[in-house]
């Protein structure tokens, strides 16, 4: 169920008719360009997610053990403190967009 010699030549004529033989090496170049960036790009994914996978390894062989807790109930989160007026404290007023 391949591609015969009739399929292929069929194949090579309409690109010849679509693209010319004048402008097909300039495309077959810029294909091999993209190709070549698209690999150089994929080994650098690859060497990316090893090296995150060492430094991960490294890091939790350097941490120290813990022990197991014991699920409890959520701690609770104190507000910030509220002022004079009755409204909350805000770290940053100069920040604030004027109203």
């Amino acid at each position: 169920m391949g591609l015969g010699p009739l399929e292929i030549a069929l194949i090579v004529l309409a690109i010849l008719l679509l693209f010319g033989y004048k402008k097909l090496p300039d495309a077959s170049r810029s294909l091999g360009r993209s190709m070549r960036i698209f690999k150089g790009e994929m080994k650098g994914m690859k060497d990316d997610d090893v090296r995150t996978k060492a430094e991960a390894e490294t890091v939790r062989g350097q941490l120290p053990p813990t022990s197991p807790t014991v699920p409890g109930p959520d701690p609770v989160v104190a507000s910030p403190p509220a002022t004079a007026e009755g409204q909350q404290h805000k770290p940053y007023p100069e920040y604030e967009t004027p109203r």
